[in-house]
């Protein structure tokens, strides 16, 4: 059994959890269509996009995070609209021009981001949060040499139209984040769209 297989399987991660709260937020701003969601988990946000009309594609390397996504979608009611992908997203061959939206939580796809851009539709939108460097100490997440730095991920979707950027420190005493959040739109013209939630309450994560 992987380490993430063991991780998932020992209840150490939440077996069901709530969708993102800015995916939530800001999904009305996307396209229909089909969604990615990358290093799915346990399903929290492809799950979420499911119920929301989507037909999903959701990669991850556990199969036991899969199988446990796999039944959070036929509890909800939408196994149907899911295809559950094992593989490695750092290895994995984004098709280009497919996707209405790209979700990534938590994991660092930061040197495909190229790839993973390319996948996007035309005007299609993609949430990206990622663990950060800091300064200041944390309690879980990766390596700092395999975190992104300040405003790098803000500088790799400058193509895009961005909708919302934040760095952000998250938890209570003993689990402790810091987290690079970014939503933007594949969009391109002297004109855009823009939502009318310009200000994310820092409360929200």
């Amino acid at each position: 059994m992987s380490t993430w297989d063991e991780r998932f399987s020992s209840g150490r991660y939440p077996q069901n959890p709530d969708p993102d709260p800015i995916l939530t937020r800001y999904l009305e701003w996307a396209p229909d269509g089909r969604a990615l969601d990358i290093a799915t988990g346990t399903g929290r946000n492809s799950v979420y996009l499911a119920t929301q009309g989507y037909e999903v594609d959701a990669i991850d390397q556990s199969i036991e995070g899969l199988r446990i996504a796999r039944q959070n979608a036929a509890d909800a009611g939408v196994e149907d609209q899911c295809e559950w992908i094992n593989a490695d997203a750092l290895a994995f061959t984004y098709p280009r021009a497919t996707y209405d939206v790209i979700t990534v939580r938590s994991f660092r796809v930061f040197d495909r981001l190229t790839d993973v851009k390319a996948a996007l539709r035309s005007g299609g939108m993609l949430y990206y949060q990622d663990h950060m460097r800091t300064a200041e100490g944390v309690d879980y997440g990766p390596p700092t040499e395999r975190r992104v730095g300040a405003n790098d991920i803000l500088r790799s979707c400058l193509d895009l139209t961005v909708l919302h950027y934040r760095e952000f420190r998250s938890g209570s005493e003993d689990h402790r984040g810091a987290y690079a959040q970014l939503v933007a739109t594949k969009t391109v013209g002297d004109t855009q769209p823009h939502p009318h939630r310009r200000t994310i309450d820092p409360a929200v994560e």
